[in-house]
């Protein structure tokens, strides 16, 4: 992502179909997620802005990025039903448009997986959040399994899945790769959605902080 545009079409379409049917297993981990949040938040890649209605009172404003055409006019519509008050707007993972220290909380939902400089994101997540900040993940990630991590690599050096799936990937170690960006992971755990032989599962949620200013 070295610009803020990114177009996967069909994929956008897809996904929305596909988020709106999966909400009510997935619903309940959203809210999850952003469960406390309070102050300036930054949602990393909304999709189509189905964390919107997860956002609790306690948020006075969300700032939302979003490459995707399709998928961003979905997520501003979203947001006029929103609670907090919230903005999406074009801009890349990986060269965030926002001063340092500007957020409380940086939220990354399911978006890790298709960022193409991983490591170049959370970097800009920890300079754009304030001291005492937060980040708070829910990815799907590589598994255990050599056999089915092994199908993984596979699925994602092949190209298959990536044009499949707007550029998504299913092996990544996103928890290293967020403890090499020199998060502290405060709280790690699995979490049980959709079926245990798919190759986008396991999934895991939890809570980061950046060691300075904490």
């Amino acid at each position: 992502m070295s610009t803020g545009s990114l177009k996967h079409p069909l994929f956008a379409r897809f996904y929305t179909r596909l988020s709106a049917v999966m909400e009510p297993e997935i619903g309940e981990y959203r809210s999850e997620l952003t469960e406390g949040l309070a102050g300036r938040v930054l949602e990393v890649g909304a999709g189509n802005g189905m964390n919107f209605s997860h956002y609790g009172g306690g948020v006075d404003e969300v700032v939302a990025i979003e490459p995707e055409p399709y998928l961003r006019e979905r997520a501003i519509e979203a947001a006029e039903a929103a609670t907090p008050r919230i903005s999406v707007i074009e801009a890349s993972a990986t060269a965030l448009p926002f001063d340092d220290d500007s957020f409380d909380t940086v939220v990354f939902c399911l978006v890790l997986c298709s960022i193409d400089d991983p490591a170049k994101a959370l970097s800009e997540a920890r300079r754009v959040l304030k001291p005492g900040g937060s980040m708070r993940f829910l990815e799907h990630v590589r598994s255990s399994k050599p056999a089915k991590a092994r199908f993984q690599s596979f699925l994602d050096r092949s190209g298959i899945w990536p044009r499949m799936a707007g550029g998504c990937t299913c092996s990544r170690d996103t928890v290293a790769a967020i403890r090499s960006a020199g998060f502290e992971i405060t709280d790690l755990k699995g979490m049980p959605i959709g079926p245990r032989w798919s190759h986008t599962n396991p999934h895991v949620a939890g809570r980061a902080e950046s060691p300075y200013g904490v």
